[in-house]
């Protein structure tokens, strides 16, 4: 486990990608033992804090695949911020739910969903300068940067994340057993 900083605590930090933010989600479902947590580390960028941009950290959290390239700046940024980084959940491990539109061509899902879609009259692909570039797939983020640690689950629970966190901050290598990944 890395080194404490200043105050004693371990500096961790979370951010989402393409997905649904339920992993988040999840990781606030450890509900009072937040507190626990809370003397042992500090929150940098996460959803208890409203800080936009991560600075240095000693473990960073992040969920979501990588479906444009806004998710690979942000995914990258967030790397060189992390001295550990962990892929939580699904989509951050294969892609998840948003893979599943690798088997179509990109070009013929846009013109479906904003040119042909019952419903629709005069309308157009979005191209507007600021929205971000979609890829043509949707990638895992191991396939971007260097990850050292997967949770798996869609999302993974609160009891999961929890005891790897535990794990970690103890200096024990994590290893979640049977009853506590599920996919549901």
């Amino acid at each position: 486990m890395t080194a404490a900083n200043a105050t004693g605590k371990v500096r961790v930090a979370t951010a989402s990608l393409a997905g649904c933010f339920g992993c988040h989600m999840s990781l606030l479902d450890i509900d009072e033992r937040l507190f626990e947590l809370l003397e042992r580390v500090d929150f940098d960028r996460s959803p208890l804090t409203d800080i936009k941009h991560c600075g240095p950290c000693d473990i960073g959290l992040i969920e979501g695949g990588i479906c444009n390239a806004e998710n690979v700046h942000v995914l990258r940024e967030f790397r060189r911020n992390c001295k550990l980084l962990i892929a939580v959940g699904a989509c951050a491990v294969n892609g998840g739910l948003p893979a599943q539109r690798n088997h179509l061509d990109l070009g013929q899902c846009l013109q479906e969903v904003y040119l042909t879609a019952p419903g629709i009259v005069g309308g157009q692909i979005p191209n507007d300068p600021e929205l971000p570039l979609p890829l043509d797939k949707v990638h895992p983020i191991h396939e971007i940067v260097r990850i050292d640690y997967f949770i798996p689950g869609c999302p993974p629970s609160g009891d999961a994340i929890w005891k790897f966190l535990s794990d970690l901050l103890d200096g024990r290598t994590p290893r979640l057993g049977h009853p506590l990944l599920h996919f549901d």
